[in-house]
């Protein structure tokens, strides 16, 4: 075990959330050990245990930080530029999936009955509906709710696209994404006041 460095309160747990992410990205749920997190961290089982009292605890805490990052990187911000938004977007997570295939099946499959974990992502899909409400050139107020349903709806199926896409990659990484923004696009058309297609990204 590498010799225990003296960290603060937070420090400490900070650090055991960078080695649960490692862990958790490189291997299936099922083969992550308490005991290894804590051997990579140089800490004994018990303050493991005392920062989190089980592996589900660990890995939802690791989710949610997780999450909260790729939010902060999702570009969903910038009125008329809707087309490159969405595909910027959806590259941020695919480039979050890909590089932690293990962590996201976890979260979204092994995982999707613990109320702690499908909180986090009931959290974050709310978060891009609204960001999404936004930046829609809507045709009026009253088709809010419509749209609303429309985009619950849109990101459940990317999300269950992309899962299925990293168990077996059927097509290409562009043309899902592709898939994806046509999509919703297609989906848009009838509450929008002008063709989501039309709008051009800005020289």
């Amino acid at each position: 075990m590498p010799p225990r460095r003296r960290l603060s309160p937070d420090e400490r747990r900070a650090q055991l959330l960078d080695v649960g992410a490692r862990l958790f990205a490189r291997y299936p749920y099922g083969e992550v050990l308490m005991e290894d997190v804590a051997e990579q961290a140089g800490v004994s089982r018990a303050l493991l245990y005392r920062h989190f009292p089980g592996k589900r605890q660990l890995f939802a805490a690791v989710y949610r930080q997780a999450s909260d990052r790729l939010l902060e990187q999702v570009p969903l911000d910038r009125p008329g530029d809707l087309l490159s938004q969405l595909s910027d977007g959806l590259d941020v997570h695919l480039d979050y999936f890909i590089a932690h295939r293990n962590t996201v099946l976890a979260a979204n499959r092994l995982l999707a009955g613990d109320p702690v974990v499908q909180t986090i992502i009931d959290g974050e899909l709310d978060v891009l509906r609204a960001r999404l409400l936004e930046i829609l050139p809507l045709a009026d107020d009253s088709v809010r709710a419509a749209v609303t349903t429309v985009l619950r709806s849109w990101l459940v199926f990317v999300r269950v696209l992309c899962l299925d896409w990293l168990t077996a990659e059927t097509c290409t990484r562009a043309e899902l994404r592709e898939t994806c923004v046509g999509a919703l696009l297609g989906a848009l058309r009838p509450f929008l006041r002008a063709d989501p297609a039309d709008v051009a990204p800005p020289d």
